[in-house]
């Protein structure tokens, strides 16, 4: 059986050969390009000549179904520019895909995603393992063109084991402004699909922000990674509060609530959440009677 690699690109002259390397074990690379202006599309005439244009859309979703119409394997990787094939995952692809006993294996695969942000491996926060449905038989997977949609699967699908050695490596995030610019363009996106699908209330832009921020910060434990987890669960909620903003841009920018009663509510009830937050992380770090006081304060907050 073969295996056929996908790699999509715009403007990634920088860090395209990367990527490419790390498919070179696969039988096919093809290369959907959309209509970069650098010499991104002259690096990857190096690695194949199977290359081909789409629309921009400015969100990648819309080139997956065209990109796969492309192959000729048995087997499709798909990976972008910013990321690359780890080599333990490399070997366990390529035995996948070369296997005799194909009718046993899975149809599709989550690929574990090891995103590096800020030069550090994200771990919290909801970054690891952030299974990512990459590896598959062709004409088992298909994708909507709504912006991070899960795809649809037919037959059976499974999960590689989070681990290191079976990564998917995402050179993600680089600096805050490739966040905010990032940012910027996702949720002008993610605002556009759900403008008619969800009413705006005033009380959605801090409701959204304070559930994103303690969810990611405790929850999800980005506190427990330094000031790179704080960080990212910052950005993170604003970048979901500024959706409900966008949403509420769409709509003429209303004027609705003209007193301060609702926030100063939503703004005592996040003040109560956040003490109950912090009284269930001290009780995690704590020992003896300074455990048990904050189980004490952490009780008194449900």
């Amino acid at each position: 059986m073969s295996l056929s690699a996908i790699v999509s690109t715009k403007n990634h002259a920088e860090i395209v050969e990367r990527a490419l390397k790390s498919v070179k074990f696969a039988d096919e690379i093809v290369v959907v390009d959309m209509y970069s202006d650098d010499n991104t599309v002259e690096i990857a005439k190096k690695y194949t000549d199977k290359i081909f244009q789409h629309k921009d859309f400015g969100y990648i979703e819309p080139v997956r179904n065209f990109s796969i119409k492309k192959t000729t394997g048995d087997w499709i990787l798909i990976i972008d520019a910013d990321e690359e094939v780890s080599p333990g995952l490399s070997k366990a692809l390529a035995s996948i895909a070369r296997a005799k006993n194909q009718a046993e294996l899975p149809d599709c695969f989550y690929l574990p995603r090891k995103n590096i942000i800020f030069n550090k491996w994200i771990q919290k926060t909801g970054w690891w393992p952030d299974y990512q449905l990459r590896f598959f038989r062709k004409d088992h997977v298909e994708w909507s063109d709504q912006i991070h949609s899960v795809p649809i699967t037919r037959g059976e699908v499974k999960e590689f084991p989070a681990k290191q050695e079976y990564s998917l490596i995402h050179h993600n995030y680089q600096s805050i402004s490739q966040f905010i610019k990032r940012l910027d363009r996702y949720s002008a996106i993610q605002a556009e699909e759900k403008k008619d699908h969800q009413l705006f209330c005033s009380q959605d832009i801090l409701d959204e922000f304070s559930s994103s921020l303690l969810r990611r910060l405790f929850a999800q434990k980005g506190i427990e990674e330094g000031i790179h987890g704080v960080s990212l669960s910052i950005l993170q909620s604003v970048s979901d509060a500024v959706v409900k903003m966008k949403i509420w841009e769409s709509q003429d920018f209303p004027q609705m609530n003209k007193d301060n009663t609702y926030v100063l509510k939503h703004l005592s009830q996040f003040k109560k959440e956040l003490a109950y937050w912090i009284a269930n992380s001290q009780v995690s770090h704590s020992k003896g009677l300074k455990k048990l006081s904050w189980r004490l304060r952490r009780k008194l907050m449900i």
